[in-house]
């Protein structure tokens, strides 16, 4: 696998006359070699067809954006995900948690392998209970290497809850909690081993929308990076960013990001599973990728909740090719 560390900020920018910085518009990240997984789980949401996410996305043409910016990309297809209506909905409190978890098992070892292989995952969702399994490969590879890795869960929700603080018992709304070994059990024990990362070493940025029971979940596992969308309007999105990137970095080999586009503002991704006002308009969006690609210490790379029954001549699937572009190293000049 290709290694990459951090690019200092004298090589990332100069500063113009300005005051401001210019960007030089060279590729910040090397080339990689890129695997692309389709995960089209819609079993975690209440409102179906997220499952079309993955193929949407390809549609907007991801492939052969990253192969402009020099990467090397393969599409190693879908993972099988169950038919809702074929199965049993199982315990109210975490519907479909059996075949969720088969589903997210399959996408770990996927992203296991794609990281044995020396390729870099870029996962596509469907529903962000993906992210149990994406994280997953990506803590195990790396584990193996007494290594450690950060979470950059960027969201409009904080995806926190367990079966018995989930108030609709959609798994989408409790991958994190699994990845912090909350639970659910099943989900937090992928591979054989929980937590799949350390609080210290989790961020959550663009949070707006928090069950009153996540919040004490928060607190319990011990999370103290979570930039609010109002610490987005208070302090700008340079900030939070630098900010978020040095904590999820801090003593591990780089850091997994998870996007889901219910982040953006409606107006701007109005196809999304759980839209929520208020969030990253598309040039906030747009600096989090970029500044992440400064950074160049991205392991892996998810974008979940892309909904195209509900989209608009595929806007927002468009926009997320467009923010996986940035975050593999495109610039405006």
């Amino acid at each position: 696998m290709t290694r990459v560390t951090e690019i200092p900020a004298a090589e990332r920018a100069t500063t113009t006359t300005t005051g401001r910085p210019a960007h030089t518009g060279v590729q910040a990240l090397p080339p990689r070699r890129i695997r692309i997984i389709g995960v089209p789980l819609d079993l975690g949401a209440a409102r179906r067809g997220v499952d079309m996410g993955p193929s949407a996305v390809r549609v907007a043409g991801l492939e052969a954006r990253l192969e402009a910016l020099g990467h090397v990309v393969r599409d190693g297809g879908n993972i099988g995900v169950a038919i809702a209506e074929t199965k049993p909905e199982g315990q109210e409190s975490a519907r479909y948690l059996k075949e969720i978890t088969e589903t997210c098992t399959q996408a770990a070892h996927a992203v296991l392998r794609s990281l044995e292989e020396g390729m870099t995952p870029v996962v596509l969702g469907g529903d962000h209970s993906v992210a149990a399994g994406t994280v997953s490969g990506v803590a195990e590879y790396y584990r193996r290497e007494n290594k450690k890795i950060g979470l950059i869960w960027i969201d409009a929700h904080s995806d926190i809850n367990t079966p018995e603080t989930s108030p609709s018992g959609n798994v989408h709304g409790m991958p994190l909690a699994a990845l912090l070994g909350l639970g659910p059990a099943p989900l937090a024990n992928i591979l054989g081993f929980s937590p799949k990362v350390a609080p210290e070493n989790t961020v959550l940025i663009g949070v707006r929308d928090i069950d009153a029971t996540e919040k004490e979940n928060i607190r319990r596992a011990g999370i103290t990076e979570v930039y609010t969308m109002r610490d987005i309007d208070e302090r700008g999105m340079r900030t939070v960013m630098e900010e978020a990137l040095r904590a999820a970095g801090r003593g591990t080999a780089g850091y997994h990001v998870s996007l889901d586009m219910d982040w953006i503002d409606p107006e701007d991704a109005p196809g999304v599973g759980t839209p929520v006002r208020g969030g990253a308009t598309y040039r906030e969006a747009h600096l989090a990728m970029e500044i992440i690609a400064d950074h160049g210490r991205m392991l892996s790379f998810e974008i979940v909740e892309v909904n195209p029954v509900i989209d608009e001549r595929n806007r927002t699937a468009d926009l997320a090719v467009e923010l996986i572009s940035s975050a593999f190293g495109k610039k405006i000049l």
